[in-house]
């Protein structure tokens, strides 16, 4: 046997029929010949000022980075993130956030397509920002609404920012929050926050928009009753999905039975009587209609103070939200904390002492490192 081929066990004797060919020599990292040398630079470090002027100029490179420094777990990056929300904030707070939510299969992405080709074209700027309620368990990324809205992608009036693929859904929806803040200074009048599937995080989308928007089809079924009741009693408005073809039908009588299960909830207090309409967004039949509705209910919410008073509302909540989320940050990554804590939960696993004494003896150990 050759030299050669000693490298693969394969090629001995032993192998009958089998015959593994040397490769070819494995080619340079980087161009030998300098060709195009400045794509391996490192990006240019930007200031606190360069992020606010680019995101106030509208360059959707910068506000993508400012929007990683967001996500970004390391403290230095959150540092920096925050000294930039706080420079933008005195130009934020001027689009309308429009939450929307509905089962896997109603069509969110390509309902969200419809309506957002529908407000780009008649000159508005849109953000799609997104919520993932899995993220938690599964680490997965919903990158893929990008590749399903592939006419809203390339839309230079529209921008796609998944969410974060990690991290607790407090955490998740806090960033989504702040991207709003850097989306609305980059001159973004409309804001689409979606959650995909549906769980708690609608809870945390209805806490950061003005319009609360549940997407439903025909024929879901009696199985999601459990879940519909607080999410419809959340809802200011229900559209009923692929009404069309063979379907229109189905869609006419699910959204009958929508109107009246609405009438059994009591009036919210915007003093809005929440809609139900369908729509096909493959056909793109409705989706008009559809944004009349919410442009009727941001004129009624606006005359009557109540769109000024729930984002006051919404601020505080978001006050409380992050101090409990930094104090359980801390906590954590506390080193007595981090010192003991295996022991102790070995010992509730093992019903050595009870849940309730062992979050006591942690809290302490905690307090008292902080002291």
């Amino acid at each position: 046997m050759a030299e050669s081929d000693s490298h693969h066990i394969e090629n001995h004797s032993d192998y009958k029929g089998l015959k593994v060919n040397e490769g070819i020599e494995k080619p340079p990292v980087t161009n030998p010949n300098g060709i195009e040398q400045s794509i391996y630079k490192k990006r240019k470090k930007l200031t606190v000022d360069d992020y606010v002027q680019g995101i106030l100029q509208g360059n959707r490179m910068i506000l993508s980075r400012a929007v990683t420094l967001i996500e970004s777990v390391k403290p230095e990056h959150h540092q920096l993130a925050q000294e930039i929300i706080v420079k933008c904030l005195p130009y934020s707070g001027n689009s309308t956030r429009i939450g929307i939510t509905g089962v896997p299969g109603a069509g969110k992405s390509t309902f969200i397509e419809a309506l957002g080709k529908h407000i780009t074209n008649n000159k508005g700027k849109l953000a799609v920002l997104a919520i993932d309620p899995s993220s938690e368990r599964s680490k997965g990324s919903i990158l893929g609404d990008k590749t399903r809205m592939e006419e809203l992608a390339a839309d230079n009036n529209a921008y796609i920012r998944p969410s974060p693929s990690a991290g607790s859904l407090g955490g998740v929806a806090r960033k989504t929050r702040e991207t709003v803040i850097l989306c609305e200074a980059a001159g973004f009048d409309t804001i689409f926050i979606e959650t995909v599937g549906v769980g708690q995080s609608e809870t945390a989308v209805h806490s950061m928009v003005d319009f609360f928007l549940l997407i439903q089809i025909a024929g879901a079924g009696d199985e999601l009753q459990g879940i519909k009741r607080g999410i419809m009693e959340m809802s200011d408005g229900i559209v009923i999905n692929k009404a069309d073809g063979n379907n229109i039908e189905r869609a006419g009588l699910a959204q009958a039975q929508f109107r009246n299960a609405l009438h059994l909830f009591p009036l919210s207090p915007s003093k809005w009587e929440p809609k139900v309409l369908t729509c096909s967004s493959t056909e793109r039949m409705g989706i008009t209609e559809v944004w009349d509705m919410i442009s009727n209910y941001i004129s009624h919410v606006n005359q009557n103070n109540y769109f000024s008073e729930r984002r006051i509302q919404q601020s505080k909540y978001w006050m409380y939200e992050t101090i409990n989320e930094a104090l359980k940050n801390s906590f954590y990554h506390n080193e007595g904390v981090k010192a003991v804590l295996k022991k102790i939960e070995s010992d509730v696993l093992n019903e050595k002492i009870s849940s309730f004494v062992a979050a006591k003896e942690l809290l302490s150990v905690y307090f008292k490192t902080n002291e």
